[in-house]
């Protein structure tokens, strides 16, 4: 048989053959695996809303409170360089605060990539990229499925579209777990409780096309500023409404008791006004948990847990009996059970009494424990768990 050679005329026409087959896996990952179809086989390039990254960043400055809040639930803290003014978490306060205004001192503080919520300028973009920086601009979740959203977006800006992407998603469904469970804790009752989130005393209040009005719907609660729109609503509406119960933020009691559009409402007659830091509503990290359990616990004070935590709370179980458990679940019910919820108690998790049985709160607290101290959300006490739980490291909830 011969042999089909391959003639000059046709050689060109061959090779570009050969080569448009050799670039469709190319042309493809060019551009880097789009996160917007989810999780990649690999986590190199990726690309996020249109912005290819080719390898994981040096370092990451973050320019916003809520995507802060967000790194620091994905336990990705340790490769931000620095952060903006009004990113105020405590465990960032070491970082330095810049600005796109000076992209230079960002890029000298190690950061090569910034994360925004504000789209920046066409100015801010090129003195950015001469600074050797990339900017992703990242939106706020707009509803409890586009938590997920955003985590898996900011956990691939961090460790690419497998590794980021995976445990954005794993930390988005342990929030929206951790929501459900305090769901499943509040008494069932026929009557609908409302309340109101007001941030000012002129028509400010949490809308219900919000996140945080979406979050107070989720608890089952009727949000009397429900029918407003962008943190608005007319005054009359909530007069109508006549909400149970009132939040506002730290240091409005007395404004919102006072006023004069406010003073028929049921809360304010039965004097159930209660300040919450507004953040705890505002930003989408670790702040979503504490916001909800303190709007539970005003409104279920007999949910929370009693004053007064017993010295032995700090000690590790002992080592006999049924107190050698290294794993505690729920459904046990014993002495080491009940040391546990002291300790849960005794860092502020523990939100049911202490009786020694593993119900339902106490699963929750363990699992926010957990979330906070960056174990696996499991609401088992496992022996990783109840090792950090007694050590002086533990995480108390008081951030």
């Amino acid at each position: 048989m011969k042999k089909r050679r391959i003639g000059r005329s046709s050689l060109p026409l061959f090779l570009c053959a050969v080569m448009m087959l050799l670039c469709l896996v190319p042309l493809a990952a060019c551009g880097g695996h789009d996160v917007e179809s989810g999780a990649g086989q690999s986590d190199y390039p990726v690309t996020i809303n249109e912005v290819t990254l080719s390898a994981e960043p040096e370092g990451v400055a973050v320019l916003s409170p809520n995507l802060a809040d967000v790194v620091l639930a994905l336990r990705y803290e340790v490769s931000l360089k620095a952060r903006s003014e009004d990113c105020t978490q405590s465990d960032l306060a070491i970082l330095p605060t810049v600005s796109l205004e000076d992209p230079q001192a960002i890029r000298d503080s190690g950061a090569t990539l910034v994360l925004t919520e504000e789209a920046p300028t066409e100015e801010q973009k090129k003195a950015a990229a001469d600074a050797g920086l990339t900017i992703l601009v990242l939106s706020p979740a707009t509803n409890r499925e586009d938590l997920t959203r955003l985590y898996t977006q900011v956990g691939s800006a961090f460790k690419g579209a497998a590794t980021g992407y995976h445990q954005g998603e794993k930390i988005a469904k342990n929030i929206l777990m951790t929501i459900d469970d305090v769901r499943r804790v509040i008494p069932e009752s026929d009557v609908v409780v409302t309340v109101c989130f007001l941030l000012d005393d002129q028509g400010g209040a949490v809308t219900g096309d919000c996140f945080a009005g979406k979050l107070i719907e989720s608890l089952g609660f009727a949000n009397a500023a429900n029918d407003g729109a962008g943190n608005q609503v007319e005054l009359s509406v909530i007069a109508n409404a006549s909400p149970s119960y009132l939040f506002c933020p730290t240091g409005m009691k007395d404004t919102i008791a006072a006023a004069e559009a406010f003073k028929d409402l049921e809360a304010v007659q039965q004097g159930r006004i209660f300040e919450i830091d507004p953040h705890l509503l505002q930003w989408q990290g670790n702040s979503i948990t504490q916001g909800i359990t303190e709007i539970v616990g005003s409104i279920y004070p007999e949910l929370l847990s009693e004053p007064g935590v017993s010295s032995a709370a700090s000690q590790p179980p002992e080592s006999s009996g049924a107190a050698a458990a290294t794993e505690l679940k729920p459904g046990d019910e014993n002495e080491t059970v009940k040391n546990l919820q002291l300790r849960l108690q005794e860092l502020g998790y523990l939100f049911v009494s202490p009786t020694g049985l593993y119900g339902e709160g106490t699963e929750q607290s363990v699992k926010d424990f957990q979330l906070l101290n960056g174990l696996e959300v499991t609401g088992i006490a496992d022996e990783q768990t109840l090792e950090l739980l007694y050590s002086d490291a533990a995480k108390p909830r008081t951030d």
